[in-house]
């Protein structure tokens, strides 16, 4: 019969409590005292202690599993309405179930056992061992907190002021442009994904017929002819507002920059707002998000 320690099993779950703790609160990005952290993990590894008492039987009953899970995010998160309960929860079974599967898989793959079986073959594993278990488990934690350190930094990118060039009859402007997912203008001809700009860093490129159209939303005679095969009128309609055409124009080049490289946009169209778009001058341009998805991927 095999020696248990009970102290090792208690502090090995409340080890792992606190580290599941930890990462729901990373991927839900939540500030979680340590004390309340710790407070939780010893709570929830005060539930292995029954195992070695008459009251083992519940606690492999659904219901208190249940119960102390409540519990545990209880501790840890806090109450303070019901939908970020519910959210703290789901996050702390999907950590639970990640690394729990991660660790099954990764003993299929390192311990299983090929045993003959009729006229195929049967495939089945030894017991998970502790050993197997005090190891993979902060390494698969490590792997976790990385991946989700790339995921966040990924989105961020997406939500985060980018860098644009704009280039135009062979003048460049420099932008600072925001990339959100709510910009899904596109010109319903050609299906060219629009960008939306701010008309005064342009001001002194176009001809003034060319101002008083994008001002006016109405097209002109007397646009220059080297104008007349830029200029496209999209579509849009604003919360509030009825549907209106924005003048656009087909620049010869546009360019974006994470911070590390420019990356050269094969399909764009610029279209112009005369106001300001960021009160603070934060940006001065909103990019379409598939000008930045489809040059990444």
């Amino acid at each position: 019969m095999p020696l248990i320690y009970a102290d090792v099993v208690w502090l090995l779950n409340f080890c792992f409590d606190a580290m599941l703790l930890w990462l729901a609160a990373i991927m839900l990005k939540r500030r979680v005292r340590l004390w309340r952290l710790m407070l939780s993990a010893l709570f929830g590894s005060l539930l292995v202690l029954l195992v070695f008492t008459p009251f083992a039987y519940m606690t492999s009953h659904f219901v208190t599993k249940l119960v102390i899970s409540f519990v545990i995010v209880w501790i840890c998160f806090g109450f303070h309405r019901f939908r970020f309960f519910i959210e703290n929860v789901l996050a702390f079974y999907f950590a639970t179930f990640m690394l729990g599967g991660g660790m099954v898989a990764f003993h299929f793959l390192l311990e299983s056992e090929m045993t003959p079986y009729s006229s195929g073959w049967l495939t089945h594993s030894t017991s998970i061992s502790w050993l197997f278990v005090i190891i993979m488990f902060p390494i698969l934690w490590l792997l976790s907190k990385v991946q989700m350190g790339t995921i966040r930094e990924k989105k961020l990118r997406f939500e985060h002021v980018i860098h644009v060039r704009v280039t135009c009859v062979g003048q460049t402007v420099s932008l600072k442009g925001l990339v959100d997912s709510g910009n899904q203008l596109r010109d319903p001809l050609t299906n060219t994904p629009v960008m939306i700009v701010e008309l005064q860093p342009f001001a002194h490129i176009f001809p003034q017929a060319v101002l008083q159209m994008i001002q006016q939303r109405t097209y002109t005679d007397d646009i220059p002819s080297e104008w007349v095969s830029r200029i496209r009128f999209v579509p849009y309609r604003a919360v509030g507002v009825e549907q209106q055409l924005l003048v656009a124009i087909k620049p010869d080049e546009v360019q974006w920059s994470d911070g590390k490289q420019w990356t050269s946009v094969k399909k764009a169209l610029i279209g112009f707002s005369p106001s300001s778009l960021s009160a603070d001058g934060e940006y001065n341009c909103i990019v379409h998000p598939h000008i930045v998805m489809s040059q990444a991927s």
